[in-house]
């Protein structure tokens, strides 16, 4: 795929999705954060079921580590390994709390440290929170990536490699977003929308569908 077709893919794409940001709710760097945490192998509308009523009792560190791990766990025990998240998430409010004043750092090494914080959650951290050019390779920009040739890789790491290297520099940050929503709503897993598509003739999906 050339320069100028990935260019006008990615301004189609925005302009199809003018609003381009996740669909987790929040409303500070540290409730993104346990959003995103609990959002591995769960579905963003399930975890803001579960975050909407945590926040309103307890979003900051401070107020999470009271809860306890126990106390936390009667929140998000509707989200898929819910026991984990809970024992990582208190854990990452103890090193928030001792090592960086309770405020979330923006740099990969310091998030990564984090517990429960691997490389997919630290790059929607810097990419939402602090406008960083990262794109976190989940499933969905993982399949669109190679589906359309943006970006083809066997794992997520080269996926992810060859985004950064070849989006264009002005969707470097919306870039991130504008894939997950495009795949979640549009180049879908099992029936792809393939007639609805802004990019359907620029796509080069071999297998497209009316």
């Amino acid at each position: 795929m050339n320069k100028q077709k990935r260019l006008e893919i990615f301004e189609r794409l925005s302009k199809a999705i003018p609003v381009a940001e996740t669909e987790l709710n929040y409303h500070s760097n540290f409730e993104l954060l346990i959003a995103v945490i609990l959002s591995a192998q769960a579905t963003d509308k399930g975890v803001n079921l579960a975050t909407d009523k945590l926040f309103a009792v307890a979003n900051t560190p401070e107020a999470i580590l009271a809860l306890g791990e126990s106390g936390l766990k009667t929140y998000i025990k509707t989200i898929g390994l819910f026991n984990t998240k809970a024992a990582n998430i208190i854990r990452t409010c103890q090193s928030l709390i001792e090592r960086h004043q309770s405020v979330v750092p923006n740099t990969r090494s310091e998030l990564e440290a984090l517990p429960g914080v691997g490389r997919k959650t630290a790059n929607v951290i810097l990419n939402t929170a602090f406008g960083h050019p990262t794109i976190a390779v989940d499933t969905h920009i993982f399949r669109v990536a190679n589906r359309t040739h943006l970006a083809k890789g066997k794992n997520v790491i080269e996926v992810e490699k060859k985004l950064v290297k070849n989006i264009p520099k002005p969707y470097l940050i919306p870039a991130h977003h504008l894939l997950i929503l495009h795949g979640r709503y549009t180049c879908t897993a099992r029936k792809p929308r393939c007639g609805a598509c802004c990019i359907y003739d620029l796509c080069e999906y071999s297998d497209k569908t009316e």
